[in-house]
C-alpha cells in the first residue's frame, strides 16, 4: 500500500553569501590591492610607497570586511 507524502514547503534561508555585489566589491579591492603593489615596484620614492602602502591597506581592510560579512 502506498503511502501519500505530504509536501513540504521550501525552507527560507538567510544565506545571502551568493549575492554578486560581494564579489563586485572583492574583484574591486583585489585590484586596489594589486595597484598598490604595483607601485610599490614603480620606483623608490617615499610618495609612491606611502601610496602603495595605503592602498595595499584599503584593498585588505575592504576585502577582511566583504570576507566577515560573507561568513555572518
Amino acid at each position: 500500500m502506498a503511502t501519500a507524502l505530504e509536501k513540504t514547503p521550501p525552507r527560507k534561508t538567510d544565506n545571502n553569501a551568493n549575492q554578486t555585489h560581494y564579489y563586485v566589491t572583492l574583484a574591486i579591492a583585489v585590484a586596489i590591492g594589486l595597484a598598490g603593489t604595483f607601485l610599490r615596484f614603480l620606483q623608490d620614492s617615499a610618495l609612491l610607497s606611502a601610496i602603495s602602502n595605503i592602498l595595499l591597506a584599503l584593498g585588505w581592510f575592504i576585502v577582511f570586511r566583504v570576507v566577515f560579512r560573507i561568513m555572518k
